[in-house]
């Protein structure tokens, strides 16, 4: 009988694979076809783990398989997908019974014919797996060369360095590209090498509540245990234990330590009116609130129905009493009569900064997509414009690594908008932040450097008018 983890891993890697569901959704349904906790975990990780490792799982099957890809049934893949991550990634799966969980598998999929083939591959791979054929790491030359020689040179060890960076180490080639074009090839190594790490889980107090010393201290009441984040001073890592699976209501909330940051780049005083035009889930709402210390107004809005739900619950289990749930149409002018002192667009992005956490991320985003992105998100901060009051601060941020998304939309902004000047984000009162500030006065986090997730914000500044 067929593991029911791998058996769920493989029904949700295959709904991935055919467009029918996203890796949280994939998951959330393989959890409610298992019943025991430690099957749950398994399923989570195989699933995960066989997307991070994806291209170079690939590069195996098409070695051993000696055709492309293409030419394989999509369920025969998956399978091999899967079954070759727990060869080579968890060591404390037995090898034989991954080996004859696929073949049975593969019978179960209506694919026997193709049971033998999978055995083969599989044992051909743990047969060499000590001298598997993918690409080296490129090292230096020492060597002089004539300009003709050096420019040949000079394309082969970048084509070495993809190879390595992309097959290896399991991204797309396209975004390597770009990482080790603009940030050299030890600090694209590093980074390709954070984003195939397996990412700790990450609260962030509700200091509407409770302080983070007191979550803390009830989290490990509970045999939970935690550690503060290096740089949020609201965060806790979670070290052992799964607090959510008798969480403390309202008390923490799961928020990407980089997420935790972006907040802060509004410098929020006491009083004031803000807008969160792209709020849900709800964390930095809450997180806004809570450094208004639960004063003025906090407008939560989204435009998606569905998402609208998950701020509410959100909002509700915060406690928070300043804020307003708002669902705004997807375009045209904003539905509010007056403005606000401070606005965050917390815009719709590519996610490239998240690979490490949300790992299907790095398949199923193009070089293509990053245009239209930033049309969209052009076009959404100059909504937002319109209801920033004169000395207020417009936040711009997003989860994404890449320029065209982060800087180069704040550019054409201000190249549209005479009545706005960027902010210089090293002038607020804010340490946390100064670690992340560029020579621009923009707050960038960058994992090889600060080993977070990269994420992007900067402010811009209304003008008073010259009457």
């Amino acid at each position: 009988m067929t593991a029911p983890a791998r058996t769920a891993a493989f029904h949700a890697l295959r709904a991935i694979a055919a467009n029918r569901a996203d890796l949280p959704a994939a998951l959330a349904h393989s959890r409610q076809r298992l019943s025991d906790e430690r099957d749950r975990a398994l399923a989570a990780e195989i699933v995960t783990g066989t997307l991070r490792w994806q291209r170079s799982l690939d590069f195996l099957i098409e070695h051993f398989a000696k055709r492309p890809l293409r030419k394989l049934d999509s369920d025969v893949v998956t399978i091999l997908r899967l079954s070759l991550y727990q060869l080579m990634h968890l060591d404390r799966v037995p090898a034989a019974a991954v080996v004859d969980d696929a073949v049975d598998m593969t019978r179960g999929a209506r694919k026997g014919s193709a049971a033998g083939f999978v055995n083969a591959v599989l044992r051909a791979t743990l047969r060499q797996r000590n001298r598997l054929p993918f690409p080296a790491r490129p090292g230096d030359s020492a060597k002089r060369h004539s300009d003709s020689a050096k420019r040949h040179s000079d394309s082969a060890k970048r084509d070495a360095q993809l190879a390595y960076l992309g097959v290896t180490l399991s991204h797309p080639e396209w975004l390597v590209a770009r990482w080790l074009d603009r940030h050299g090839f030890e600090a694209a190594e590093r980074w390709t090498q954070f984003n195939n790490e397996t990412p700790r889980l990450t609260l962030r107090a509700n200091t509407l509540r409770t302080g983070r010393e007191g979550v803390a201290v009830a989290l490990a009441a509970d045999g939970i245990g935690t550690e503060p984040t290096r740089w949020a001073p609201d965060g806790l890592v979670v070290t052992e234990g799964n607090p959510l699976r008798r969480p403390l209501e309202g008390a923490f909330f799961v928020q990407d330590e980089a997420s935790q940051l972006v907040p802060l780049t509004l410098a929020v005083t006491a009083g004031q009116t803000v807008l969160d035009l792209c709020a849900s889930p709800g964390g930095k709402t809450t997180a806004i609130a809570a450094q208004m210390g639960d004063t003025g107004l906090v407008i939560a809005s989204d435009v998606r129905s569905k998402r609208m739900a998950l701020l509410r619950e959100t909002v509700r289990q915060s406690g928070a009493r300043a804020i307003r749930v708002v669902q705004v149409p997807a375009s045209g002018a904003l539905p509010f009569s007056g403005t606000f002192d401070r606005v965050l667009v917390d815009a719709p992005c590519s996610g490239l900064g998240t690979i490490r956490r949300d790992p299907d991320i790095r398949w199923r985003r193009t070089e293509a997509d990053l245009p239209a992105l930033a049309r969209d998100q052009r076009t959404l901060l100059a909504r937002a414009a319109a209801v920033v009051s004169p000395g207020g601060r417009l936040v711009y941020a997003t989860c994404s690594s890449e320029p065209e998304e982060n800087e180069a939309v704040v550019d054409a902004f201000l190249a549209e908008h005479a009545d706005f000047t960027l902010a210089d984000l090293r002038g607020d009162d804010a340490a946390p932040l100064a670690p992340f500030i560029d020579a621009r006065g923009m707050m960038r986090t960058v994992p090889f450097e600060h080993g977070l997730e990269a994420f992007f914000a900067a402010a811009v500044i209304r003008r008073y008018s010259a009457d």
